[in-house]
């Protein structure tokens, strides 16, 4: 069976502790449970999560779905947001993990990525660097998420056209945007291999399209 590799940026810096990081951990967990009742997902997903503060970790490394342990994601009290690290391992794992495809055997699916965040990148020069790196990697789809007042969606914008505003990063409203993104990867899952770009379902009125 292809895969589809579904890779997720957590920001985790210090501004994300107290409530925010409980309603993502709630929230991530309600994801999960809305794709394994998905047969075809559970099928073809693998997930990974790397969360970046003022220190980059795979919480999560590359996993089949079915066999998938999602971590309880925590953060520091205060510290930066290397957001450009972030993305330099990401673009190490990814290089490592898509399974590119031979004459005896088919690749995986065009992977996607999801980035939350509820500030700006600490390290705009690294950042910027890898801006075209990451495109590159031919995802189907990147998804910016910048959450609350702090957030800045120009610097994703820099990265992707599909980003999107959430007012707060509150339970409910990470809820509501974590069951959208498990919309937008089931419907990915259905049209890989037809179709070059992932079309994003319609938002719950929680989340808002950066225009």
């Amino acid at each position: 069976m292809r895969r589809l590799p579904v890779y997720f940026l957590l920001d985790t810096s210090g501004s994300m502790n107290g409530e925010p990081i409980q309603a993502l951990n709630n929230a991530l967990s309600g994801m999960i449970n809305n794709l394994r009742s998905d047969a075809q997902a559970a099928e073809t997903l693998w997930l990974s999560i790397i969360t970046f503060d003022r220190e980059v970790k795979e919480v999560a490394p590359l996993t089949a779905l079915d066999a998938f342990q999602l971590p309880e994601i925590i953060c520091p009290e205060s510290g930066p947001t290397f957001t450009g690290k972030a993305l330099e391992v990401l673009y190490a794992k990814v290089q490592q993990e898509i399974r590119k495809g031979t004459p005896e055997q088919k690749g995986d699916w065009r992977p996607l990525l999801f980035i939350f965040t509820d500030g700006k990148p600490s390290d705009l020069q690294l950042y910027a660097e890898m801006i075209p790196r990451i495109r590159s990697l031919n995802f189907a789809s990147i998804v910016g998420c910048a959450a609350g007042h702090a957030a800045d969606t120009t610097k994703l914008r820099e990265l992707t056209s599909d980003v999107v505003h959430l007012d707060t990063a509150d339970s409910n409203t990470l809820k509501q945007y974590f069951q959208w993104l498990s919309d937008v990867i089931e419907q990915g899952n259905k049209s890989a291999g037809t179709t070059d770009n992932v079309t994003l379902p319609p938002p719950p009125s929680e989340v808002h399209i950066v225009i």
